[in-house]
């Protein structure tokens, strides 16, 4: 278990009926990553625990088990795991939004600006239908470029609602990644 100190990382904001203090006591914090002045919060110690990944998956089914999800888009990569996890309780399909010339298929792409650099992430051209209800799922929200990529990504395809969803949302570092989706339903397991 990977302790973090909570004066220096993490403030708490309970919104969900969820153990958050067991995915914060779990969640890795690495400062000057990948860049100095980065402080990066590695997700990948919650999925290594069996106790987080149900906890996390049980929160985010009950969000949305009455939201008639189709389609769970994960973006690479981080975010394939939960979109996965959530899809087998939902019973809906799971499309990944990648990174440039990974997908085997035609696709359609979108660039973006990052924290430190800019990226693209492409889908392919018939992951989606207009009958789908897309549910966007990545594991962290800091400028929200990534995920505002993947969802003019979705929109082309129109479906019929469009969610979107984090484990964590960084907020004490001037970050202000939910501006870029005002009029969306946005949510977030853990608010930093």
């Amino acid at each position: 278990m990977f302790h973090v100190k909570q004066s220096t990382c993490l403030t708490i904001h309970n919104t969900l009926k969820m153990n958050q203090k067991l995915l914060l006591d779990n969640l890795r914090c690495i400062p000057d990553f990948p860049q100095k002045g980065i402080n990066f919060r590695d997700v990948t110690t919650l999925y290594q625990s069996g106790e987080c990944l149900k906890e996390m998956t049980d929160a985010l089914y009950e969000l949305y088990k009455d939201k008639g999800i189709t389609k769970i888009v994960g973006i690479e990569s981080r975010g394939f795991i939960m979109a996965s996890a959530l899809a087998t309780r939902l019973g809906c399909g799971v499309v990944l939004a990648r990174k440039p010339g990974k997908l085997p298929f035609t696709t359609i792409k979108e660039s973006f600006s990052k924290e430190y650099g800019v990226d693209t992430i492409e889908m392919h051209i018939d992951s989606i239908t207009p009958d789908d209800v897309v549910l966007i799922h990545d594991d962290l929200l800091a400028t929200g470029g990534t995920a505002k990529a993947a969802y003019k990504l979705v929109q082309h395809f129109h479906p019929k609602q469009i969610y979107i969803n984090f484990i964590i949302e960084i907020r004490d570092e001037g970050l202000h990644g939910r501006d870029e989706f005002e009029g969306i339903e946005l949510t977030t397991l853990i608010t930093i």
